[in-house]
């Protein structure tokens, strides 16, 4: 199934915007915004109420979006999730019951992991790519290399604590297939979505991102 998120993430830059919105309709300037600065992706969480509201705007709107739902933590809201037409999920753990519920609905699923204990269990379920969480506080890039050794093949998105200023040395690495921060979403002074700054922080990043492969 994670065959699918590598089509998915195909062609578009691998840095994911990880968004919470209080209002639904938030996610429209902020997907706006993201897009005409060059970001093709996002997840959206499920940290607040607006959460499942704003993924069925964002599908809606803008079909050719990559939209992820986030902070996926139960099998339960994997079957919710299942008709909402997201691309795939994202969790910040991993359970039994949720990877074989995922399984069972055929929902491609980057699970979180924080040890190799937990890498382990998803390589059971057939998965070999999974979102370090929270990154910088389980060690970082030197977990990211320390877990090259005993898995080669398993790849990594690292989210929690990537800073624009670090988020492509992340990115060098060759167990890494994407990032995930919260930096490329402004808010004005009232926390609505300010789409201009929103297109100017999410295409500086993508010209940092771009200068780093020369």
């Amino acid at each position: 199934m994670q065959d699918k998120i590598k089509q998915y993430l195909k062609g578009v830059a691998p840095i994911l915007p990880v968004i919470a919105v209080n209002k639904a309709e938030h996610i429209v300037p902020i997907a706006e915004g993201l897009m005409a600065g060059g970001i093709g992706s996002l997840e959206i969480t499920l940290r607040t109420a607006a959460g499942r509201e704003a993924i069925a705007l964002a599908r809606k709107q803008f079909p050719d979006l990559v939209v992820c739902a986030g902070t996926v933590t139960s099998g339960e809201q994997v079957a919710q999730l299942a008709d909402d037409g997201v691309d795939f999920l994202v969790t910040p753990g991993l359970t039994p019951a949720l990877l074989k519920t995922a399984n069972d609905l055929k929902m491609p699923v980057v699970p979180g992991v924080a040890s190799p204990s937990e890498v382990m269990l998803g390589l059971e379920y057939g998965l070999e790519m999974f979102k370090l969480f929270p990154a910088t506080v389980v060690g970082g890039m030197g977990m990211l290399k320390a877990m090259g050794g005993p898995f080669p093949n398993v790849r990594f998105c690292p989210t929690g604590g990537l800073t624009p200023d670090t988020f492509t040395d992340f990115l060098a690495l060759k167990n890494v297939f994407c990032v995930g921060g919260s930096w490329l979403v402004v808010n004005d002074a009232d926390g609505t979505p300010d789409t201009r700054a929103i297109e100017q922080v999410a295409s500086k990043t993508l010209a940092k991102y771009n200068a780093s492969l020369s």
